[in-house]
């Protein structure tokens, strides 16, 4: 089952590094504006976009596979198709501990895939809504 019990959003919202896969250049989009205000709240953001070279005068990397930092978080802004090929990249790395789906964003079979794994999953919420419920 999804995490969406305020305690364990709370404990995956503890985690400092977060790959926003999606991330955009775009001022106004939410998969713009909702990764500069975690970084603005202290997150560490690592963009991952193929067709961007930085955001937030931050590397962006084509995948999850390029990324030579260690994850806590994966946040995806991308449409729920595309979710399962997401998925298999958290899988193929140790280091993630949570794939977070953005509002409207959803896939069941992927987010039984990554609790079998051992890591959380949330699905359909918004990360900055979340924070400034719970931390703001």
């Amino acid at each position: 089952m999804p995490v969406t019990d305020d305690e364990g959003l709370r404990e995956i919202l503890d985690s400092d590094t977060i790959a926003v896969v999606g991330c955009s250049t775009s001022p106004g989009k939410a998969a713009h504006d909702i990764p500069k205000y975690l970084l603005e709240h202290g997150y560490d953001v690592i963009p991952v976009n193929p067709f961007a070279d930085e955001i937030f005068g931050r590397e962006a990397y084509d995948s999850l596979a390029d990324v030579p930092d260690e994850i806590d978080i994966v946040d995806v802004f991308r449409p729920s198709e595309e979710v399962p090929g997401i998925v298999d990249a958290v899988l193929e790395r140790e280091d993630v501990e949570t794939v977070w789906l953005q509002l409207d964003i959803t896939d069941d079979e992927s987010g039984e895939r990554v609790e079998e794994s051992g890591r959380t999953f949330v699905q359909d919420r918004c990360m900055k809504v979340e924070h400034q419920r719970l931390r703001g």
